[in-house]
């Protein structure tokens, strides 16, 4: 049996913030399954929880229960939000004005500095509806902490051995988000959830980062062609220092999907940003993002000698893989552009980051979007400041390496991803956030 109710000091913490619980708890299997494990909640009541239609109802359901089981029953409920990843709810809960000066029941919950498994989206549990869609932009990722600015004595240190980054703009970025395809044209490519929130995540950011961005949705192959092709073409490119193109869809290796279910191969996209095609951006620095499969293989993971236990998530990822094939590339005319005084290589001062290794599939959390463009949106948030763009690029593998999330169908039902870049670049490449150069 439980002892009494919650304490009372407990109680109002959880009461006061009752409003925002609703809005941004994510009562899921995990969650549950925590608090069941400190016998906080039967499972009548778990199931009565899960139950529920919407993610507001079920936070509801379980704030209500909350109080009533006992004085640990905060204590677990915020242990249960850290190994959810939602802190940020037991920050608010033991940061509460009603907490007193003595020490709270989490003390030993946030002392410790060891890593705690993803919480990872399942489909079939969680139904997406537009406002969960825009709490996990709030909430579930850092998309509302500011781009930390660039130091003026960070640039005047480092910019003469840099890329020149000053303009403003700094340049233009394009971002083609493929998320729904033709059921009869592409009837193997499946809606790809939560690439709706990559598309958002990145205009924010790099919009913060000084860069023009525009948004192109679910393109077909010719359509993607056209519009990569008006973006190379902008005579604005002349007056600004770098560009950004960022490609979100269903993919194998070397190619990427349109709506109609035909590739645009890469190769043909980096090509029309190169030296003889793209002459406005010669010498500038050109960034390239790319979210898609790069193959069908999952990789299940290999087992570390004396790695850590962990925990694995009741969840689901998804792949941004389709159909293997092949997509006709057509022949573009090449532009003489005259005989430069100085010759260039055909293509250099690119730097292209994959989602995933060769082979490999990408994974995409149905609600949060793609494991890469979360980590490569805070690592451009937080360390852009100070960092150049290779370093934050080892930064995202290195986050992408301690991730891992459940599969079921796959070896122990567990994904992993390991992302990785290319570069030609020729110098250091700093964003220099929100610097403004006097002239």
């Amino acid at each position: 049996m439980l002892e009494c109710g919650m304490l009372e000091r407990d109680r109002l913490a959880i009461r006061r913030q009752s409003a925002i619980l609703c809005k941004q708890l994510v009562v899921d299997e995990l969650l549950i399954q925590s608090l069941q494990a400190d016998d906080i909640l039967t499972e009548s009541m778990a199931e009565s929880i899960m139950a529920e239609q919407t993610s507001q109802k079920r936070s509801w359901r379980l704030l209500l229960l909350l109080p009533k089981r006992g004085p640990k029953a905060f204590r677990s409920f915020c242990s249960a939000l850290r190994e959810t990843e939602q802190q940020h709810l037991c920050d608010l809960l033991t940061q509460s004005p009603v907490q007193d000066g003595r020490e709270t029941h989490v003390d030993t919950i946030v002392g410790s500095s060891l890593p705690l498994p993803t919480q990872e989206e399942f489909a079939a549990k969680r139904a997406r509806t537009h406002e969960s869609m825009e709490f996990s932009l709030d909430a579930d990722s850092p998309i509302n902490t500011p781009v930390l600015p660039c130091a003026p004595e960070f640039y005047h240190s480092h910019c003469q051995q840099a890329y020149r980054m000053n303009s403003s703009p700094r340049g233009y970025a394009l971002v083609i988000s493929n998320v729904s395809f033709d059921s009869c044209a592409a009837p193997d490519l499946d809606l790809r959830k939560g690439g709706e929130v990559d598309a958002e995540v990145l205009r924010k950011v790099f919009t913060e980062l000084d860069y023009h961005v525009s948004v192109h949705k679910d393109l077909t192959a010719q359509g993607m062609r056209s519009c990569i092709e008006n973006f190379c073409r902008r005579p604005e490119h002349r007056t600004v220092d770098s560009c950004v193109v960022c490609l979100l869809s269903h993919g194998v290796e070397g190619a990427i999907y349109g709506t109609d279910g035909q590739l645009l191969q890469l190769d043909w996209v980096f090509e029309a940003f190169d030296n003889a095609h793209c002459p406005l951006l010669q010498n500038k620095p050109k960034m390239f993002f790319i979210q898609a499969c790069r193959g069908d293989e999952m990789d299940c993971g290999v087992e570390q000698i004396d790695g850590p236990v962990r925990t694995l998530s009741p969840s689901c990822e998804q792949r941004d893989a389709g159909r293997e094939g092949q997509g006709d590339v057509d022949p573009r005319q090449r532009v003489d552009m005259g005989r430069p005084r100085i010759k260039l290589p055909q293509r250099s001062d690119m730097i292209c980051g994959f989602a995933s290794l060769k082979g490999t599939a990408a994974m995409r959390n149905t609600k949060r979007g793609s494991w890469f463009i979360q980590e490569l949106n805070t690592a451009l948030r937080l360390n852009a400041r100070n960092t150049h763009l290779a370093d934050i690029l080892v930064q995202v593998n290195g986050r992408i390496k301690e991730r891992e999330g459940y599969a079921p169908g796959t070896a122990h039902h567990r994904c992993k991803e390991m992302s990785e870049f290319t570069s030609s670049l020729c110098k250091d490449l700093y964003l220099f956030p929100k610097y403004q150069h006097q002239y």
